[in-house]
């Protein structure tokens, strides 16, 4: 499907954002495995999420969903996945296979994770280092996927993270509770820390920077209420619409604001960015609150390391703020990008040059200088939703429409994107 946007002056609206994926893969593996029935309020529809459920059907798990549309999974507890007949489809999401694999490594059976083309190019080997240094047999071609796994009796270890990752550092926790003695994560960098909030771990920070993360073998998790909040990475793209507008004010109400996700906020402002929190309050242990955002003119910013590991997923947003502030941004640090549903640094560099920016591709991120007009075109989604989204929002400031092809990618994370981005244009 090709999405044709058309440049929009005026933003205006209340913007219903979908729940986020990354707390609802969570909450659906953790329930899966609690001894009991948990339910799952605003679990969304998008597709990751949606293959972690059938995944977790495969592997025996009783997922039903009631008429309010609240899921109650009933849990098997540790010892209760039963093994799958073939393999089990991970769709486009790195979320369900690296952290189901952390769990599949712990279980006397042989299974296998696959996935799309797009997934089956992301890097796994960096899952497999932990998981066999704990004991697990586990097999891939040329680094990727698919990922066969032979579950075992796993030992409890001490894992640095080479890179920042919460996958990584969440398939290994997850994994240790299938281990004998404790498991412990060290990040030199944060990451998301939806794992370790939502099972409750100890966190100890040595003095150097570094967090340790620890989890116990054999630890019972107990059935409860998970609510998810609306996503914060979803909200970026509306909030840059915001505020490269010329008039106009959205409302995004009840955004997860965990301070592991919200950099990008950060950054935002500090490009001069117009935006307010209101009604904060927290739930199941995550914070949120409702978002307003008006236009403001931007200026360019230097964004690296600390700030990257928590602001990964905006970044195409951020280009897209870049594009259109005045003066230079320099994003570095970024080379995680090149190894997401695609290489979104030249993904980026290539539809913004399009669009008639001013991007210089770098090894580990990009040099905008903001601040030239953006023009129509027709520009790639290159099977990758985030791209496609963020080609979206820069449409609005072209001067003339901007087709993005395969535009129906944007489903992964956020169905009926293009849908809400008409209805707050007009357009």
């Amino acid at each position: 499907m090709n999405q044709t946007v058309y440049p929009a002056a005026s933003v205006l609206g209340v913007v219903e954002l979908p729940a986020d994926k990354s707390v609802a893969h969570r909450a659906a593996l953790l329930a899966a495995l609690a001894d009991g029935t948990s339910q799952i309020v605003n679990y969304p529809a998008s597709a990751d999420p949606q293959s972690t459920l059938a995944c977790l059907r495969r592997l025996g798990v009783r997922i039903e969903e009631d008429a309010e549309g609240i899921l109650h999974v009933e849990g098997v507890g540790l010892e209760g996945l039963r093994p799958p007949e073939g393999p089990l489809d991970c769709g486009n999401s790195g979320t369900t296979m690296r952290l189901l694999a952390g769990i599949l490594a712990g279980q006397p059976f042989e299974s296998t994770l696959t996935g799309d083309a797009s997934l089956s190019r992301r890097p796994m080997d960096r899952i497999a280092a932990p998981l066999r240094q704990m004991g697990a047999t586990v097999e891939l071609t040329d680094g990727h996927a698919p990922v066969r796994l032979r579950g075992g009796r796993l030992r409890g270890i001490e894992y640095v993270l080479p890179v920042p990752s919460a996958q990584v550092k969440s398939c290994v926790l997850l994994a240790g509770l299938f281990a004998e003695g404790t498991t412990t994560v060290i990040e030199t960098l944060p990451s998301r820390d939806h794992t370790e909030r939502m099972l409750g771990l100890d966190v100890f920070e040595d003095g150097t920077g570094r967090r340790h993360i620890s989890i116990h073998g054999g630890r019972r998790i107990a059935p409860r209420l998970w609510a998810v909040p609306r996503d914060f990475s979803a909200a970026a793209f509306f909030l840059v619409a915001g505020s490269i507008a010329s008039s106009g004010e959205l409302r995004l109400p009840a955004v997860g604001l965990n301070p592991s996700r919200t950099a990008f906020l950060d950054v935002l402002r500090a490009m001069g960015a117009d935006v307010t929190v209101e009604n904060e309050r927290t739930h199941g242990g995550e914070p949120l609150g409702d978002l307003v955002v008006r236009p403001a003119p931007l200026h360019g910013v230097t964004v690296g390391d600390p700030l990257i590991p928590n602001l990964i997923d905006e970044i195409p947003a951020l280009a897209v703020a870049a594009a259109c502030a005045e003066g230079r941004t320099v994003i570095r640090d970024a080379a995680e990008l090149r190894v997401k549903e695609t290489d979104r640094l030249a993904a980026l560099a290539t539809n913004l040059r399009a669009l008639g920016a001013a991007v210089e591709e770098q090894p580990d991120g990009l040099v905008i200088e903001g601040g030239r007009p953006l023009r129509g075109a027709t520009v790639e989604s290159f099977d990758d939703h985030r791209i496609a989204m963020a080609m979206g929002v820069a449409a609005l400031r072209a001067t003339g429409p901007v087709t993005i092809t395969g535009a129906a990618c944007a489903r992964v994370s956020f169905p009926g994107f293009w849908d809400l981005l008409r209805s707050v244009t007009g357009r």
